[in-house]
C-alpha cells in the first residue's frame, strides 16, 4: 500500500484529506514544512501532498526541499490562492502538479493515483536501466574461459550485496572494470563511483585525498577539501593499489572502515560516511601481511569477497575474442576498416605470455592497426618483439610459479574431462597450447 504524506496548516483540510485518501492508502499528515521533512526522514512516502500558504516555510520551499533530499517523491499543491503565476512557479520548480482549493475530491484521487502511477513508471525505467548498464558492464569482461566465466558469476553474487569487495590480480587484467562493473550492478549504481590509485600520491598527499581537510590544515591547504571519502557517499569508492599505502595511512583506514566515520586532515570532526568499497592490488596481499608490509586486521576488513583475475597466458583460448572487440572498439576511433586477422597472427598470440596481460594485448591491436597496410592484419603488422620473443621462447615461458598453478589446474581439466578437446576447452586455451603445455610439464596420461 502506498503511502500519502498530507501537509497543511488548517487542520480540517488536513484531516479531510486524510479520511478521502485514507481506505486505499496509508495517510500521515504534518502541520507545516518542518514537521513533514522530519516524517520523510523516518517514513517510506511515495507521495506528498502540501498546502502552499503555511506558517514558516511554505509549500514553495518545502517542495525544493524534498527535491533535493527525496528526487523520486511526487508533490502535489494545493492552495486556495490559486494563480496562474503560483501553477507555473510550483511546476518549473518541480511539482507533479497543482490544484486550487476547495479540493474537488474526485478530481484529487484522480491526479493522485495518476501521479503514483507515473512514479511507478519511472522507477520501472530506471531499475531496468540500473540492469541495462549493470549488464554492459558485465559485458565488457570478455571471455568463455572457466576462469573468466568464474570471476563474472562471481561479480554477480557480490555486486547486490553491501560487502567490501578486494579484487587481486596482475598489472593490466581489468581491475577497475571489475570495481566498475560491481557498482553498476549494486543498488548503488545511480550514486558516484570514485577511484582513488593509491600508488599515483605520496603518503602526504594521500590521507588528504581520501579524508579531506580544513583551510590551514597544512602549508597550501588555501579551503576546506572534501575527501574520497565524502565524494563517494552513497557510492562505490574503488582504492586501486591498496597494498602501496603506508603503515599510518593503514591505520587510519581501518578506523574508517570500523567506524564508517572519516575525520578531515587539521579536524577532529567525525563525518558520517555510506560507502561501498571495492579494493584493488596486483599483489598478493596475504604474503605481504606476512611479510610485515600490510597490516593483518586491515587485510581482513578488505577480503570480505575476493575477485581473482587470471593472467592472460592462462586464458589464452580468449585472445581471439578480445582481439576481435579491440578491432570493433578502434575501427570508428581510428578511421580504418579492419576486417580481422590471418590465423598465424592469433597463433603466435595464443604462444605469447602478455607480461602485460589484457592492456598490453589491447595496445598491441591499436598500434597494429594504426600502422597496417592492408584490411587484414597479418604477421607484417606484429610488433617486433613479440615475434622474437615467439622465435626464442624467452616469453612465452611461464615463471616456475606460474608452470606449477598451470600444471595444476591442467591436470585436474584432463582428470574431470572426457578428453583433451573438452580440458583445452575448460582451460581457455587452443588444443596445440595444451600439447605444448603437456610436454612443457612432463605431464603423462
Amino acid at each position: 500500500m502506498s503511502t500519502i504524506l498530507v501537509v497543511d496548516d488548517d487542520k480540517a483540510t488536513r484531516e479531510g484529506v486524510a479520511r478521502t485518501l485514507k481506505s486505499d492508502y496509508m495517510v500521515l499528515t504534518a502541520a507545516d514544512a518542518d514537521a513533514a521533512m522530519a516524517a520523510l526522514n523516518v517514513n517510506s512516502v511515495d507521495l506528498v501532498l502540501t498546502d502552499l500558504r503555511m506558517p514558516g516555510r511554505d509549500g514553495l520551499s518545502l517542495l525544493r526541499d524534498i527535491i533535493v533530499a527525496y528526487p523520486g517523491i511526487p508533490v502535489i499543491l494545493l492552495s486556495a490562492y490559486g494563480s496562474v503565476e503560483s501553477a507555473v512557479e510550483a511546476m518549473k520548480d518541480g511539482a507533479y502538479d497543482f490544484l486550487t482549493k476547495p479540493i474537488n475530491l474526485d478530481h484529487l484521487e484522480l491526479v493522485v493515483r495518476r501521479a503514483l502511477k507515473h512514479k511507478h513508471l519511472e522507477r520501472q525505467n530506471a531499475n531496468l536501466r540500473t540492469q541495462l548498464v549493470g549488464q554492459s558492464a558485465l559485458n565488457r569482461m570478455l571471455g568463455t574461459s572457466e576462469a573468466m566465466q568464474a570471476v563474472r558469476e562471481r561479480i554477480q553474487q557480490a555486486a547486490p550485496t553491501p560487502a567490501t569487495v578486494l579484487v587481486q590480480g596482475p598489472s593490466g587484467t581489468g581491475k577497475e572494470l571489475v570495481a566498475r562493473a560491481i557498482h553498476a550492478l549494486s543498488p548503488r549504481a545511480n550514486a558516484p563511483f570514485v577511484a582513488v590509485h593509491c600508488a599515483a600520491l605520496a603518503p602526504s598527499l594521500l590521507e588528504s585525498e581520501l579524508f579531506g581537510h580544513v583551510k590551514g590544515a597544512f602549508t597550501g591547504a588555501d579551503e576546506t577539501r572534501k575527501g574520497r571519502f565524502e565524494l563517494a557517499d552513497g557510492g562505490t569508492l574503488f582504492l586501486d593499489e591498496i597494498s602501496e599505502i603506508d603503515a599510518s595511512t593503514q591505520v587510519k583506514l581501518l578506523r574508517v572502515l570500523e567506524t564508517r566515520t572519516v575525520e578531515p586532515v587539521g579536524s577532529s570532526e567525525q563525518i558520517p560516511i555510506n560507502i561501498r568499497l571495492v579494493a584493488a592490488t596486483n599483489r598478493n596481499l596475504a604474503d605481504w601481511v606476512k611479510e610485515g608490509k600490510f597490516r593483518e586486521d586491515l587485510f581482513f576488513r578488505l577480503n570480505v569477497v575476493d575477485v581473482n583475475l587470471p593472467p592472460l597466458r592462462e586464458r589464452g583460448g580468449d585472445i581471439p575474442l578480445l582481439c576481435d572487440a579491440f578491432v570493433r572498439e578502434f575501427n570508428p576511433l581510428l578511421g580504418r576498416s579492419i576486417l580481422g586477422f590471418e590465423p598465424e597472427v592469433l597463433e603466435v598470440f595464443a604462444r605469447y605470455a602478455w607480461p602485460g596481460n589484457v592492456r598490453e594485448l589491447r595496445n598491441t591491436v591499436e598500434r597494429m592497426m594504426v600502422l597496417a597496410k592492408s584490411d587484414r592484419l597479418t604477421l607484417a603488422d606484429v610488433p617486433a618483439n613479440i615475434l622474437k620473443a615467439d622465435e626464442t621462447g624467452e616469453a612465452s615461458v611461464p615463471t616456475p610459479v606460474a608452470q606449477s598453478d598451470e600444471a595444476t589446474r591442467i591436470r585436474a581439466a584432463l582428470q574431470s574431462c572426457k578428453n583433451k578437446t573438452e580440458a583445452a576447452k575448460r582451460l581457455g586455451i587452443p588444443l596445440r597450447t595444451l600439447y605444448r603445455r603437456l610436454k612443457e610439464y612432463g605431464i603423462q596420461l
